[in-house]
């Protein structure tokens, strides 16, 4: 930590215990939602360093806990890195139903239900980051800068949402013995910041215990040459660490460079990166990118899948087959098929919770070490018999716009 984040940190510390908000250690930021000492009159602002955020509000509860209508997001600064976090849920006068997601839009807790009375309190990690490295910075695009800030600002952003969401608690602690699982690719593994878009790469944190850690790199219009060129890659590669795992999934942009030595390229980058992810002590996993949804009528990526099946099978590299699971799924929804897509390539919540599901027992074939850190819940799947997309459901959060589409095809 700067000695420019440490005092941050203390002169927020300061703060809060005026407020009689918390704080028994000077590493935990302490929200007791069910006091009435607790004030909720301030918005966030960088000279508070906590509150509610991007316009939305919340509510007291007589008897304790906060609540509303609609989704609302709640906002502490804080310096780059991973934290744990703790809520919990539940009021003492009714039933309550809940979902979280963190930054821009990433699944971290799923339809967590308490009944009228009772209390349930669930952990996540939570990464956050700045566009710096030692030596540089990542280059970001106009989008990023714009409706993707949340990711890359300095704070750590909660959204809770679903049919009766009522927080009792919050606790954020910086933590470093977690595994972080780091992810490079396009606009179909991104953190999606609007709705109706979303990705696989969001839902993915969610299958995940409080050891693991999701740190997605993936941006919309991206290739590997463009990643690279964006020093995407440089990042990650400063922050990657023994024991931590790098996802690599491209291929939709990369085929529409017409170079004649595109796909050579493509195939001499993934060496690279697999070389330069083991020389870190960490694990590189590749992906094959899934179908576009006219994949059902024949393939639309040319040779890149296959050019990610040779590469790992040339380096020992861990592979994860999603274009083929991704065939399974489509062909299992039938005339359904629309239902997973906002348009011909991109997908919405169903679609991209079930390909995150792909990637889970892509992870549980593979042996992975990681499959010994899946929720509890994650069982086991088969892309040809998915979840019933009739009884799918995902709060919509507030960042909404159709129009918004990712860049890429």
């Amino acid at each position: 930590m700067s000695a420019k984040s440490g005092f941050k940190i203390a002169m927020l510390i300061g703060c809060f215990a005026v407020a009689g908000i918390l704080n028994s250690k000077a590493a935990d930021l302490k929200f007791n939602f069910a006091s009435r000492k607790f004030s909720l009159t301030n918005a966030y602002s960088s000279e508070s360093g906590f509150g509610l955020d991007r316009g939305t509000s919340a509510t007291f509860l007589p008897q304790g806990g906060i609540t509303s209508a609609h989704p609302f997001l709640y906002s502490v600064a804080v310096p780059p890195g991973n934290y744990l976090v703790t809520v919990t849920f539940g009021d003492k006068k009714g039933a309550t139903t809940n979902y979280v997601k963190a930054e821009a839009r990433r699944l971290m807790v799923d339809d967590v239900i308490t009944a009228k009375g009772r209390f349930v309190t669930r952990q996540f990690v939570v990464n956050t980051r700045t566009v710096t490295y030692p030596g540089g910075k990542v280059h970001l695009k106009p989008r990023e800068v714009k409706n993707e800030v949340v990711t890359w600002d300095d704070k750590l952003t909660l959204e809770f949402n679903g049919p009766r969401p009522v927080l009792r608690s919050l606790k954020i602690r910086p933590i470093t013995n977690v595994t972080t699982v780091f992810i490079a690719g396009d606009s179909t593994v991104c953190d999606q910041p609007l709705e109706p878009w979303n990705s696989w790469g969001q839902m993915l944190p969610r299958f995940f215990d409080d050891h693991v850690t999701v740190a997605n790199y993936a941006e919309s219009g991206e290739s590997i040459r463009s990643s690279l060129g964006a020093h995407r890659f440089d990042k990650i590669f400063s922050l990657i660490r023994p024991g931590d795992y790098l996802f690599v999934q491209f291929g939709h942009n990369d085929m529409k460079d017409h170079a004649t030595n595109a796909l050579e390229v493509y195939k001499s980058n993934l060496r690279k990166i697999v070389a330069t992810t083991r020389s870190d002590g960490a694990t590189p996993v590749l992906i094959t990118s899934m179908e576009r949804k006219a994949g059902v009528h024949g393939p639309t990526l040319m040779g890149y899948p296959d050019a990610v099946r040779e590469i790992a099978r040339e380096t020992g590299a861990a592979l994860i087959d999603l274009n083929a699971a991704s065939l399974k799924f489509y062909r299992a929804l039938g005339t359904n098929l629309d239902l997973a897509f906002v348009d011909g390539t991109h997908h919405n919540n169903y679609g991209s919770y079930e390909l995150a599901r792909c990637v889970v027992e892509g992870i549980r074939e593979d042996r992975l070490g990681l499959a010994t850190h899946l929720a509890a819940d994650a069982t086991p799947f088969d892309p040809a018999k998915p979840d019933d997309v009739k009884s799918f459901y995902m709060p919509e959060s507030p960042m909404r716009d159709p129009a918004a589409k990712p860049e890429g095809n």
